[in-house]
């Protein structure tokens, strides 16, 4: 694929080196008001301040200075030798530092530092700067701010004076462990700063999205250095990324061009990134292609960029061309992918990338592993996804939320709370998408009593508050019940304002059960929050069909014109033989027309002799009514005709559709599996139905 960047097209790398002037030009888009017209900063402060310059770090008020040339020895009487000896003796400490930084230079930072606590609890032990050293790698290794503290407070109290390096690298521990406050502290202070003081500092500014002050930062050093390094400018391009200014991005690529530092790996991979988060793929393809040596982390992010924009078939094709140029791939390409997968419905090439998982080393590794299970869960293969969770020898909680989300979403909500209730059991801590999958598992397959007592153990017993989408599955919950007074009780008394996902849920539930003005109230509420949402309006016209108001169901579909919203054709499609096949409804455009149309009408046949009966029409909220008259058609019974003509007989199929599966195809589909004795998986644009035996996992209410 060629892709130009009409930007650079006309500008010669002699024009830019002849007229770029970085500083100015940086200046001038800061001074622009429409980009950052709610911040003031002063550019002409030589000192660097900051909002919380009051708040000190309190060890450096304990005296930790850099290390100054020490005095020539003078003639000392054998008195005076005497008292220096008495005052100033450090025992050595060679055996216990020299295993501290055995330990540390092979990672097992916990036991180096176990083994420091010698060091404290005794006291008065020579300790070298390679000890030092070794101790702040530990703490980095670990990220653990107590360990830092620990550290850091030995230095002051054992006198210990860092040069320039051994303060960059108690800077750069403070940073990695996240204690950007004392970091700031420790920087200000500094009475000498190079260039990886400043990066360090700014680079943890960016770490943790407080991109104004980085480039505040940043223009202070260009003041002082007039220069920098291709680890700057990737670090400031990234934060161009976080703030998602392309101009700004544009500049720093022409200084990385200026400088000679254009094709540095870091620099190539950060433009390919803030190009993509900046909305412009042509760009970021381009600065790709200009990478002379392509790397997994630039492939990678090549391959994110086209994911971000939802073009996933290009995104699965740049991955067969890493493949194929044999650079290693890592296990967060192979994540990547596997949700990509996900997006596609695509079960075969999420089995492909499944088996090159497995070759390539990271069958075990706990982030692809997690992305596995979520797709074989989402994908009606929740037995694949609880063999691949069985195998994980780590799992994290978000392994944990995926296939407990996974049984909710395929009607298996028993199976969903036993495994939150092992969980807990085995000291897992849940998160609110834990609560939010299992609450979702229990109104799925309407496990009442069991969802309010995870409700409200919530609170009571977890310290974490139920947020809106909490509310909304238990309001849902209430509805399936019929308890639609307690549902909009719950809705008042909630500790925030309502969000549209409570008034839907409790739409929702008075469609189901006819409730006219509630439903009413609630369809009011959403047309002030979304007044463009399509499906808000048509579920009230629903509520009016079925009870019979065709004059207010006239006026819900004069608003519809006037708003000029309209219900869009709809399609379902299967993939057969890693090949997708979409339908439309009425559809004849496929060379096996004829057979289809005639298995559906066999399907129909068969069907009929188990009750089936064609329902009468009800518009659905994102269904054309003309493609409704085509009942049989449907392009859902379509997919199914042809997936059961293409597919080997009892093997499961998977079927995605944009739109949500009407009532009549919800009740065919159901009978379909149960005389095809086939499972069928459809992915409408609300939720999963698994259909098995005659029944649905939604228990008919969706």
């Amino acid at each position: 694929m060629e892709i130009s960047l009409a930007c650079y097209q006309s500008i010669s790398l002699d024009k830019i080196q002849n007229s770029f002037r970085f500083p100015s030009s940086i200046h001038e888009v800061f001074r622009t008001k429409p980009l950052f017209s709610d911040y003031c900063f002063r550019f002409n402060r030589r000192k660097c301040g900051n909002p919380c310059d009051k708040i000190k770090c309190f060890s450096l008020e304990q005296g930790l200075q850099p290390r100054r040339p020490k005095p020539k020895p003078s003639r000392n009487t054998d008195s005076d030798l005497k008292v220096t000896e008495e005052t100033h003796v450090k025992r050595p400490s060679v055996g216990i530092c020299s295993q501290i930084e055995k330990l540390a230079f092979c990672n097992r930072y916990r036991e180096a530092l176990e083994l420091f606590e010698i060091l404290e609890l005794e006291g008065g032990f020579d300790v070298g700067l390679s000890t030092y050293d070794a101790l702040v790698s530990a703490c980095i290794g670990l990220g653990s701010v107590r360990a830092v503290k620990r550290v850091f407070s030995y230095m002051i109290s054992n006198g210990f004076e860092p040069d320039q390096y051994m303060s960059n690298r108690v800077l750069l521990m403070h940073v990695k462990c996240g204690m950007m406050i004392d970091a700031r502290s420790l920087f200000d202070e500094m009475p000498e700063r190079n260039l990886v003081s400043w990066n360090t500092i700014i680079a943890g500014l960016v770490d943790v999205g407080d991109y104004f002050e980085a480039f505040r930062l940043f223009l202070l050093l260009w003041e002082e250095f007039s220069d920098c390094g291709s680890r700057t400018i990737a670090t400031m391009i990234r934060a161009s990324a976080g703030l998602e200014f392309i101009s700004i991005g544009r500049q720093l690529h022409s200084a990385a061009v200026k400088f000679g530092v254009g094709e540095d790996i870091f620099v190539s991979c950060a433009l390919i990134d803030m190009y993509s988060k900046c909305g412009s793929i042509e760009d970021a393809q381009w600065a790709f292609d200009e990478m002379p040596e392509k790397t997994t982390v630039g492939w990678n992010s090549i391959i994110a960029g086209y994911a971000l924009h939802g073009y996933s078939e290009e995104a699965l094709s740049m991955f067969y061309e890493m493949r194929d140029s044999g650079v290693k791939m890592d296990h967060f390409t192979f994540s990547m992918i596997i949700r990509i997968c996900s997006r596609l419905a695509s079960v075969e090439y999420a089995k492909q990338v499944h088996a090159g998982l497995i070759r390539h080393g990271f069958g075990l590794d706990i982030v692809a592993n997690t992305a596995l299970v979520d797709f074989y869960s989402k994908w009606g293969r929740v037995e694949d996804a609880k063999h691949v969770f069985d195998r994980m020898p780590c799992k994290n909680t978000i392994s944990w939320n995926a296939l407990i989300a996974g049984y909710g979403n395929h009607g298996r909500g028993a199976e969903a709370v036993e495994l939150f209730e092992q969980m807990l059991r085995e000291k897992m801590r849940p998160n609110h998408v834990t609560f939010l999958a299992v609450l979702s598992a229990c109104s799925h397959s309407r496990l009442f009593e069991r969802g309010w007592e995870i409700f409200q153990s919530m609170s009571r017993d977890h310290k974490i508050k139920p947020r809106a989408m909490h509310y909304a599955c238990m309001i849902e919950l209430l509805g399936q019940e019929g308890l639609l007074d307690e549902a909009f009780a719950l809705i008042r008394r909630t500790p925030f304002k309502p969000t549209a996902n409570m008034w839907a849920a409790l739409l929702t539930a008075s469609r189901v059960n006819v409730n006219l003005e509630l439903g009413k109230y609630a369809a009011e509420k959403l047309y002030g929050m979304e007044p463009e949402k399509l499906s808000n309006y048509v579920v009230l016209l629903n509520i009016y069909h079925q009870s019979g108001k065709l004059k207010e169901a006239a006026g819900v579909l004069q608003t519809l014109r006037r708003k000029g919203l309209r219900m869009l054709p709809v399609c379902s499609w299967i993939e057969v033989n890693k090949q997708s096949h979409v339908f439309l409804s009425g559809d004849k455009s496929h060379v096996q027309t004829n057979e289809i149309y005639e298995k559906v009408d066999s399907l129909v046949r068969e069907i009929s002799k188990h009750g089936y009966v064609p329902k009468e029409k009800t518009l659905l909220p994102d269904v054309d009514e003309q493609e409704q008259r085509i009942l049989l058609y449907h392009s859902e019974k379509l997919a199914v005709a042809f997936g059961l003509i293409n597919t080997m007989k009892g093997s499961p199929l998977q079927i995605a559709q944009n739109h949500r599966i009407c009532n009549d195809c919800h009740n065919a589909i159901k009978l379909i599996a149960l005389v095809t004795r086939r499972e069928i998986v459809v992915r409408d644009a609300s939720r999963f139905h698994h259909f098995k035996d005659g029944s649905c996992s939604c228990g008919d209410y969706w």
